[in-house]
């Protein structure tokens, strides 16, 4: 047993891994393009149909909702037809769903159209870190995901240029095309990633299993493990399905409980400040916030929080980083509530894009790795899932806060209680999460 698990866990960084990493980590950055569009293409949209609030904001509810649903339903699907087809075919939907919203006539039909890109962005990610964990040597595979998570950063990047140089000029539409034409490309090349060799053993494929290490054994140099035999796994390495159910007994309670409180208090932290900010920063007049630069810098901010993220990961290991990064954050996001120049607004912004985002990559590669490999991608959707919820809430209850409190009183507390959330969640995973750095994925589920 394991026989995969341990020739993938001795090896370094293959040819083969990094161009499984670079195709998965493309498609990811077009997920980030059009989650960094959206709110310039919401306002343009609502402007040219003449929306009220409320239709504006139920079309990025709808997108959120769609994510809610693609993130549990897409880990069940990855554990038990596969990684592959599920990163492929959500990206598919996603780039389709998201070319014709831009050829959409009338409000419903959009809205229908970004559930289904929502839907597909939900799905892909789970599956999508879960492939790249699985793919990965123990001594990297915290940072080969992390990097993965970094290609949202370009993401950001490409859609600040989009919404500066193509929305103002050819409308709102075009944002949608321009995201769906490189997103669809992305999913044709996926067709070259192949399967989780630990999957393929798991689900009784052990011959398919071992030919793929041993080209990554070949690519390695390093000396060829006995051909497995040939009934393999065929016919006893097939693990059991876990329910939704089984993710909340004895055994995986602990793990499950971490990971949905870090999940729904990033979820809830970051959107909480990414949707809001803009418009909460030019009430207290800082005109600067509207500007391509001031969205430029904090999308710049991230690619250092990622990579010393994925550097640390490996070293100090993740429950430290984790608690480390929530806890930067925190602290980041009072000193942007309580910003009162134009430089403290980039400083204060820029730290706390660079901790949330080196979080943000160190919860995907946390996830995956405390589960099976029977519900792996299952337990990393449903992870996701619950904490869609957040961003499902967060845009509701800032609004309120301000609202009730007024522009500078609700401006603090708003960032009181993102403050509050990080803080939380930073001694939930120091006090309770588990650490699997250097350990095989199989070690850490015995």
């Amino acid at each position: 047993m394991y026989h995969i698990a341990n020739r993938i866990d001795r090896l370094p960084s293959t040819p083969m891994l990094k161009k499984i990493l670079f195709i998965t980590g493309l498609g990811w950055m077009f997920d980030a393009m059009d989650q960094g569009m959206v709110s310039g293409v919401m306002a343009a949209i609502g402007a040219d149909w003449q929306l009220t609030p409320g239709q504006v904001g139920l079309l990025g509810s709808a997108g959120m909702l769609g994510m809610i649903l693609g993130a549990a339903l897409s880990g069940m699907a990855a554990d038990k037809w596969g990684r592959r087809a599920v990163v492929m075919w959500t990206l598919v939907i996603y780039g389709v769903a998201s070319g014709l919203s831009g050829f959409a006539m009338n409000y419903p039909i959009l809205l229908a159209l970004r559930f289904c890109t929502g839907f597909g962005l939900g799905g892909e990610l789970p599956a999508a870190s879960t492939l790249i964990s699985e793919f990965s040597p123990k001594k990297i595979r915290g940072r080969n995901v992390i990097i993965l998570e970094s290609f949202w950063a370009w993401g950001w990047i490409l859609a600040a240029l989009v919404a500066y140089l193509l929305i103002p000029v050819y409308g709102w539409r075009v944002a949608f095309w321009v995201g769906a034409l490189p997103a669809l490309f992305a999913a044709y090349l996926r067709r070259a990633v192949p399967e989780s060799p630990r999957f393929l053993e798991a689900t009784g494929k052990g011959e398919e299993a071992d030919l793929l290490v041993r080209k990554m054994e070949e690519e390695a140099n390093l000396d060829q493990y006995p051909k497995v035999d040939s009934s393999h796994g065929e016919t006893k390495d097939t693990a059991p399905r876990l329910s939704l159910g089984d993710l909340w007994s004895r055994k995986y309670v602990r793990s499950t409980f971490v990971l949905w409180v870090i999940w729904i208090g990033i979820n809830f932290g970051y959107y909480g400040f990414v949707l809001w900010t803009p418009s909460l920063l030019m009430a207290q007049g800082f005109a600067l916030v509207k500007s391509f630069q001031f969205t430029l810098i904090m999308c710049l901010a991230q690619l250092p929080g990622y990579f010393s993220a994925a550097y640390l990961v490996e070293k100090i290991g993740r429950k430290w980083v984790l608690s480390i990064y929530f806890a930067g954050t925190a602290i980041a996001a009072w000193l942007f509530g309580h910003a009162d120049s134009t430089t403290q607004v980039l400083l204060y912004g820029s730290l706390l894009y660079f901790f949330s985002l080196g979080a943000w990559g160190c919860v995907y590669a946390y996830t995956p790795e405390v589960y099976p490999t029977a519900a792996r991608a299952s337990g990393t959707g449903w992870a996701a899932a619950f904490g869609r919820i957040g961003a499902f809430a967060a845009p509701l209850v800032v609004p309120v806060i301000y609202s009730r409190y007024g522009e500078e009183t609700g401006f603090g507390y708003i960032f009181a209680l993102l403050t509050a959330v990080f803080a939380i969640v930073a001694i939930v995973v120091a006090v309770f999460g588990k650490e699997t750095m250097g350990k095989s994925l199989e070690e850490i589920n015995e």
